[in-house]
């Protein structure tokens, strides 16, 4: 069966990130415009961790900003709903003003996706779908990207399953439409990314900002830079 979707991975893949500087950051800012709110930066952030673990064991039966919002609600109470503004505010103005600093910029990702794009391949972002739309929007924009320049990019908002779970590659491909066998799964996260491989795709591991948290063997996997990526798509079909 031949290739008919590339699927991209953002964050360390197409947009150059160090995780830990960026998640640096994105706290730092959110607590500091939520200080003035009265808000606890502790419990904020665990908060938020509490919601975006809650998130990675959604088993579908609510999206992933319903099962988000139920952790914050537990914890603020009417505060999550009378204040939900002040996040989208964050999330739309400081969000791309102080969180854009800690993550780099590659002109070659843009490249090597039009280049695909040429070769008659559709491309989607998919991307672990943990933020809302406009904090996605931004980070495609920091990659040098148009949200039209793929097909589909996943977010909190439209997505009920989160990686590595399986069911996050398989609504993917349900709204693509297309089966395993027909996609390429480009990332830089061994666990996170290379995991379709069960589900019949193909994958390319994007060595620059690797994660490899469980130090699996990773010598089986095509992997490289985007030239090396555009060569290896090059030879497929």
């Amino acid at each position: 069966m031949s290739i008919k979707v590339v699927l991209f991975d953002l964050d360390g893949t197409l947009l150059p990130m160090e995780q830990d500087e960026f998640i640096k950051a994105y706290f730092g800012a959110l607590s500091k415009k939520l200080i003035t709110h009265g808000y606890s930066p502790d419990v904020l952030v665990d908060t938020i961790w509490k919601g975006t673990a809650a998130m990675v064991k959604n088993t579908g039966e609510k999206t992933n900003e319903q099962v988000f919002f139920e952790v914050f609600q537990s914890v603020f109470r009417d505060r999550a709903l009378t204040d939900k503004h002040l996040f989208d505010e964050f999330y739309e103005q400081d969000f791309d003003r102080e969180v854009r600093s800690s993550c780099g910029y590659n002109p070659h990702a843009y490249e090597a996706v039009m280049a695909i794009k040429n070769m008659g391949y559709r491309v989607a972002l998919a991307t672990n779908p943990l933020f809302p739309p406009s904090a996605t929007q931004s980070r495609i924009a920091w990659a040098g990207f148009s949200t039209s320049d793929f097909e589909l990019y996943t977010t909190y908002e439209n997505s009920r399953f989160c990686k590595p779970n399986l069911d996050y590659y398989r609504e993917v491909m349900a709204k693509l439409g297309v089966t395993g066998e027909e996609c390429v799964m480009v990332g830089n996260d061994v666990g996170e990314d290379m995991i379709a491989e069960q589900l019949g795709m193909k994958v390319f591991l994007m060595s620059e900002f690797l994660i490899n948290k469980k130090n699996k063997d990773i010598s089986m996997y095509p992997q490289g830079d985007f030239e090396a990526l555009v060569e290896y798509i090059k030879g497929l079909n």
